[in-house]
């Protein structure tokens, strides 16, 4: 019996990685073999990015805060920790984004925990 080959899905599936390494600079582009190396690489990227990228927001929020803290007269820690007491029910996004665009509304908060 003669061999099968599925030149099809073969196709298809060289197809669907070089259409993801569309951008590449040189041969990373259109060479399957080297393509394929860059595709899994940056799907590597993305997928341990994603994780670092809530990681950098959080301290960038954190920095954010205490900036703002510190403006008013209290640490960091000090703030969250009165906060928390407070029972004020904010989250660090929310916080730093006050913090950023609407001062005296942060300013009102601290003054409330104080």
């Amino acid at each position: 019996m003669p061999r099968s080959v599925n030149s099809v899905a073969k196709r298809a599936r060289r197809k669907k990685v070089l259409k993801q390494a569309k951008g590449y600079f040189g041969r990373r582009k259109n060479v399957w073999t080297v393509a394929k190396n860059a595709v899994d690489k940056a799907m590597l990227y993305a997928y341990r990015d994603r994780k670092a990228k809530k990681r950098n927001f959080r301290s960038l929020w954190i920095m954010r805060i205490n900036a703002a803290a510190r403006q008013e007269g209290l640490s960091y820690s000090q703030f969250m920790g009165k906060l928390n007491a407070s029972e004020i029910g904010l989250n660090r996004k929310v916080l730093a984004d006050l913090a950023m665009n609407n001062p005296e509304a942060f300013k009102a908060i601290v003054d409330k925990v104080k």
